[in-house]
């Protein structure tokens, strides 16, 4: 009975002296770190000869603790190190801008960036000088000043610095905020592309060319393009990140939003609002291309693509995930009746909006019977 007893003992024992011996490790490990002790290193069961510590202590280099400044410079250096490379990188898609919204979006980035770092860098600076200065030394010459209670010099600057530094930055994120609402400057007549958001897809309706499409949207070159949005579903933000910035697509109302790629290429888009099961298979592709290769686009799917007809969209609006798809036609005023059967309202804006369907700013059969919809007879 005794040997089994002995060998219980041994497998409950083992794992607990395990433990033991890799905590003492790792505190050795730790005191190495912070105090630069290699004799901590040593093996067990010896003086620091014939462990790893004296191996450590061999040579005419001595190991020397890392002292608490140059931890922090080296931490603040790497740091600063990875996120310079790091922004080299293409694949911020929001620096790296191709067209004129989203050059102006980015430009208001950077100066953000830039006036945030005016306060942020003095501060952390003088916060380390100060508890460097003022430190607990002996025959420290700071001067000991316990009466000491205010400076009006130091007040001004604390406050009026950062009260002029958010001066400068509301004015200049107003002025581009309501700059970005107009059309980019161009020559050639804008674009009107109409955007719905369903789950979990997006469907393009080109009113001027009579076709539509899902997942994707294929624009010219530099022709401004203006997106009015909505959504059958919930509320989703409709953002192209190279281009411009979000715009909420939102049931019940029409939203606008104005971008233009200058040079031709794919850009990525998604939906920036969670929405549900399907969400992540809610991106798109707007694809630039000459104003030749769009025409010869349109003319192709006039030709090729199948007709979206009112069942279809039925089918459309059901939640689920699609690839991209081509439509020659779709039913006239679709995205105002969309509007309009989500809750939305008599817009007189709209008039003369909707291309060649004569439907923008007009309400939909029937509306004007009925109740408390205040739409005009």
């Amino acid at each position: 009975m005794n040997i089994y007893r002995q060998v219980w003992e041994e497998k409950v024992n083992t794992p607990r002296r395990n433990v033991e011996q890799a905590n003492n490790t790792h505190g050795k490990v730790i005191s190495f770190l912070t105090n630069g002790d290699a004799a901590e290193l040593s093996a067990p069961g010896t003086e620091g000869g014939g462990g790893r510590g004296s191996r450590l202590r061999r040579g005419d280099a001595a190991l020397k603790p890392v002292s608490a400044g140059r931890k922090s410079l080296l931490l603040v250096v790497g740091a600063a190190a990875a996120l310079f490379l790091s922004g080299c990188s293409p694949n911020y898609l929001v620096l790296n801008p191709a067209g004129p919204v989203g050059r102006e979006e980015m430009h208001l980035i950077v100066l953000s960036t830039v006036l945030v770092l005016a306060v942020v860098i003095p501060v952390f600076v003088l916060l380390a000088f100060i508890v460097w200065r003022y430190r607990d030394r002996p025959g420290n010459p700071a001067a000991y000043r316990p009466e000491w209670s205010e400076s009006r010099i130091l007040e001004i600057v604390w406050w009026g610095i950062p009260i002029v530094i958010v001066g400068v930055l509301g004015f200049y994120t107003a002025k581009t905020t309501f700059a970005l609402t107009e059309p980019p400057e161009s020559s050639t007549q804008p674009l009107t592309i109409q955007v719905t958001s369903l789950n979990w897809k997006w469907l393009f309706q080109y009113p001027g060319q009579g076709v539509a499409t899902v997942n994707y949207c294929e624009i010219p070159v530099g022709v401004p393009v203006q997106f009015e949005l909505t959504a059958d579903s919930p509320m989703n933000s409709f953002w192209v990140p190279q281009l411009g910035g979000q715009e909420y697509a939102m049931p019940g109302m029409a939203m606008r939003l104005w971008l233009q790629a200058d040079k031709p290429g794919t850009y990525y888009g998604h939906g920036a609002n969670f929405t549900g099961e399907g969400f992540a298979h809610m991106g798109f592709n707007v694809v630039a291309v000459s104003q030749k290769d769009f025409d010869q686009w349109v003319s192709k799917a006039k030709s090729t693509g199948q007709a979206l007809t009112e069942a279809g969209y039925q089918q459309l609006k059901k939640p689920g995930v699609m690839g991209t798809a081509t439509y020659s036609s779709y039913p006239p005023g679709l995205f105002h009746d969309t509007v309009w059967n989500n809750g939305g309202r008599y817009d007189p804006k709209m008039a003369g909006m909707g291309g060649t369907d004569g439907r923008a700013g007009m309400m939909p059969k029937g509306a004007a019977s009925m109740p408390g919809t205040g739409a005009p007879k």
